[in-house]
């Protein structure tokens, strides 16, 4: 798979979370999408490199990862660019850029912090199946 393919952290132990990721790959046209939990060695490589990120609870879209070029969304911004990734009838969300970006920060971070209550809570980060597994960047997976 391409280095450059764009990657997505997230709360590998989030139900809503692991839903989302699965929703993403059944949808995924292009089938490269990547995924690495935000306690995942990777996610900490990115963060590194992108200080704001730390204590950051939130889904982040990672651009070009481990590139010059290397660029971050996160919160509803980075779900906007899920959206424009995936296309089809997912671009209809891109509506969503009208709303200023403080007011669907506030609202996904509401939502962010209810998401356990929501969809639950996994004791670990939930093994991917074999078909998809190698799109994980994580070292448990290899």
């Amino acid at each position: 798979m391409d280095k450059a393919t764009p990657v997505l952290l997230y709360d590998g132990v989030c139900g809503v979370c692991n839903g989302a990721v699965r929703t993403i790959l059944r949808f995924d046209r292009h089938g490269s999408l990547r995924f690495a939990a935000l306690d995942s060695d990777f996610a900490r490589d990115i963060i590194a490199r992108h200080p704001r990120l730390a204590g950051l609870d939130s889904v982040v879209f990672v651009r070009d990862p481990g590139l010059p070029g290397e660029t971050v969304s996160t919160e509803s911004a980075a779900l906007l660019q899920v959206a424009d990734y995936l296309g089809g009838p997912w671009r209809l969300a891109l509506a969503a850029r009208v709303i200023p970006g403080f007011l669907r920060d506030r609202l996904y971070a509401a939502f962010a912090a209810v998401r356990y209550r929501v969809g639950g809570r996994y004791e670990a980060c939930p093994v991917p199946s074999p078909e998809v597994r190698g799109r994980f960047l994580d070292a448990t997976y290899g």
